[in-house]
């Protein structure tokens, strides 16, 4: 079913207006949609199924047929601080951690990235979109501001690993084995396309940060994001 992101103040009663030209756009040219078609609409909080009433040049209506509670996101907030990539790869790894389903991306500016932040924020917002609608979720990831490590609030979390290459003693499986108890907010850290300064990951073991490995094998950073944030979706 053709999905389609609205904001709360597009619901009107038991009524959704389609104005943002974008949606239009979606709506009317990549989908060609007809009067009485049904078509999919989420707010970040429910999900409508509805049929088009109305269709003109500036907005289409839709008349909501049903509402449903989220369904498809966990109790478990999985967040990802991501060391900043360059171009495409950042823009696939926001769209794969999109359709796994963590709750937020951090990007992480790190010692050994060499992309400067000229990427627009509004472009990886627009990455998230078009995966929620692809992937069928009601929340949208929220990409948060730039932070240095040192700003991460590791604190506010019960769970926190951090894969490094020189890692040898303990593995992401074992790490997940030795839980007592299941983490309802849970924080993973990923380098960019260099990796960590040690002192970087000492600093992070310093704040009860796990160091993890992930193998033998050297993963690029978007492969190790999208592997890692699938182990944790599917574990919990």
């Amino acid at each position: 079913m053709i999905s389609v992101i609205i904001s709360k103040e597009n619901i009107l009663g038991d009524m959704i207006e389609i104005v943002d030209k974008s949606n239009l756009n979606h709506l009317k040219n990549s989908f060609r949609i007809k009067i009485d078609e049904k078509v999919r609409a989420v707010d970040g909080e429910f999900e409508y199924i509805c049929r088009v009433v109305h269709i003109d040049k500036k907005r289409v209506e839709l008349k909501v047929l049903e509402k449903k509670e989220d369904s498809y996101s966990s109790d478990v907030e999985i967040d990802i601080a991501l060391g900043i990539l360059k171009n495409d790869k950042m823009d696939l790894a926001i769209q794969k951690l999109t359709e796994i389903g963590v709750s937020r991306i951090i990007p992480l500016v790190t010692k050994r990235g060499v992309v400067k932040l000229t990427e627009k924020k509004d472009k990886w917002d627009k990455v998230v979109e078009e995966a929620t609608k692809q992937c069928q979720a009601v929340k949208l990831v929220e990409i948060m501001e730039p932070l240095m490590i040192k700003e991460l609030k590791i604190e506010d979390y019960d769970f926190s690993i951090v894969p490094y290459e020189e890692e040898e003693e303990h593995s992401l499986r074992e790490i997940l084995n030795r839980l007592e108890k299941k983490p309802k907010k849970i924080l993973y850290i990923i380098g960019s396309e260099g990796g960590f300064e040690k002192e970087e990951v000492e600093y992070l073991k310093g704040k009860g940060v796990k160091s993890v490995s992930l193998g033998r094998r050297i993963l690029r950073a978007e492969t190790a994001s999208i592997v890692v944030g699938g182990i944790l979706r599917n574990e919990f």
